[in-house]
């Protein structure tokens, strides 16, 4: 569960570097103004491939390997 202070962002490419936005709401709620010095804490998200395949259909006879000769 996210508390206030927390939220899921995406690194995003800026010339080298990849950069991070705080989102508007966790920003406000935390106090944070343009030019502060501040402490994050990385840790990546797991991404959940649940139901990534939804929709294919069961395999078919065609789409069976040929047994090993």
């Amino acid at each position: 569960m996210l508390t206030m202070e927390e939220a899921i962002v995406t690194a995003r490419r800026l010339g080298g570097s990849l950069i991070v936005v705080i989102p508007k709401t966790v920003a406000k709620e935390e106090g944070i103004t343009e030019g502060e010095a501040i402490r994050i804490r990385i840790k990546k998200v797991k991404k959940n491939w649940f139901g990534a395949l939804k929709g294919i259909g069961p395999f078919t006879k065609e789409d069976e390997l040929d047994e090993h000769r």
